[in-house]
């Protein structure tokens, strides 16, 4: 793998996870009384770009690579997305859901190993 390749692969997974962030603050807008529209779909519409740019490099990189060479790095966003919603969100991380999200990732790793 170059180095053109590892930052597609990385640019996938860093546009997935700010997908998933701004889909779930949009959604959390919803459920405040000081609700605005516009924070909503400027939220909403972002998420969506960003899973959009996921979806898309993620499609390029099938073409030039192996499933189960691409997945293991999928699998990471597993670990990242748990440890930002607790920065970013200030979500309460338990020491079951940090083990439950490490042996997740390390079984994406073995399978993809094998």
């Amino acid at each position: 793998m170059n180095l053109l390749a590892f930052f597609f692969i990385l640019t996938s997974l860093v546009t997935f996870v700010a997908g998933q962030l701004f889909l779930k603050r949009a959604m959390e807008s919803t459920m405040k009384s000081d609700r605005t529209r516009a924070r909503f779909i400027a939220l909403l519409g972002g998420g969506i770009f960003l899973m959009t740019i996921s979806f898309f490099l993620t499609l390029g990189l099938l073409q030039r690579f192996d499933l189960s060479y691409l997945y293991p790095f999928q699998g990471l966003s597993i670990i990242i997305i748990t440890f930002a919603a607790a920065i970013m969100l200030r979500e309460k991380l338990s020491f079951q859901l940090v083990a439950g999200s490490v042996l997740i990732t390390v079984g994406v790793v073995l399978v993809s190993l094998t």
